[in-house]
């Protein structure tokens, strides 16, 4: 029962990943965790990110944002080594690092929703429900903050996401503050964003087979999994096409704060 369960979980939090190119790992893992474990949910959700990244990045290759890509996965990929050394110390403490990583993922979230309710009460909420249109953080403005480069807020952020990418896969929701103001359109953000998946997880798919992960059980609970992650992939990709702008970023926001809460409550 827990093993279809399992399977339910990711086919629910894919469709999240097939909208937004993200959130599905981090969604998936604490429930993952309880009904499987974590030897098995960690390498198993590792590759579904894989494939899920090829999925998104094969149908619009050309909207990858190549220079955002290369800096991402040079300060990630060094977390990312970082993270495995150090996960061994941290065996039996793993809820701490849920916790912090929760707590983080929700300040990102609520500060989000925050200042986009702020913008949608000065401007109506009319807004939820018109095209994108020029305002702050639009093409423009974006065009002129990615020119300014990256500050070393922005390179802490990226190496201690990779840090949780290295420990726990899940390192999605902290390098959507820097993202999300590096690329010009959702289209291009997710494309993005599934691009560096594909690069960090093999990094995380070399040291899993390593680590010896990879057992019989693990690669029949692998291949079982990719159909509800197709499934989950190409309903979000259907309600992606369907979604404004403005609904696609508040939705990324609560889905960080959720992911959040589905970390405290691990």
């Amino acid at each position: 029962m827990s093993e279809i369960l399992f399977y339910i979980v990711i086919f629910l939090a894919n469709i999240i990943q097939g909208i937004t190119g993200f959130a599905g790992t981090i969604l998936a893992m604490p429930f993952s965790i309880h009904l499987v474990g974590y030897l098995v949910a960690k390498p198993v959700l590792n590759v579904l990110g894989i494939i899920a990244g090829i999925y998104v990045v094969v149908g619009g290759y050309k909207n990858v944002n190549i220079r955002e890509l290369k800096r991402v996965t040079c300060y990630m990929g060094i977390g990312i080594i970082v993270g495995i050394l150090v996960k061994h110390f941290f065996t039996g403490h793993e809820r701490l690092l849920y916790a912090a990583l929760g707590i983080f993922v929700i300040g990102i979230g609520a500060r989000g929703l925050i200042a986009f309710g702020k913008y949608a009460w000065e401007n109506g909420f009319g807004i939820m429900d018109k095209s994108p249109r020029k305002s702050k953080g639009s093409t423009e403005e974006r065009e002129h903050y990615i020119e300014k480069g990256m500050t070393a807020s922005a390179r802490a952020l990226l190496l201690f996401s990779g840090v949780v990418h290295g420990i726990f896969v899940s390192g999605g929701p902290l390098i959507i503050t820097y993202l999300s103001n590096h690329t010009k359109s959702k289209e291009e953000f997710r494309r993005t964003v599934s691009a560096i998946w594909i690069i960090l997880n093999s990094m995380i798919l070399v040291s899993d087979i390593m680590a010896g992960y990879y057992t019989m059980n693990t690669i029949r609970i692998q291949a079982i999994s990719v159909p509800f992650l197709f499934g989950g992939m190409f309903l979000g990709g259907i309600l992606f096409k369907r979604m404004s702008q403005t609904v696609f970023t508040v939705l990324t926001y609560i889905l960080l704060c959720i992911a959040g809460i589905s970390l405290l409550c691990k």
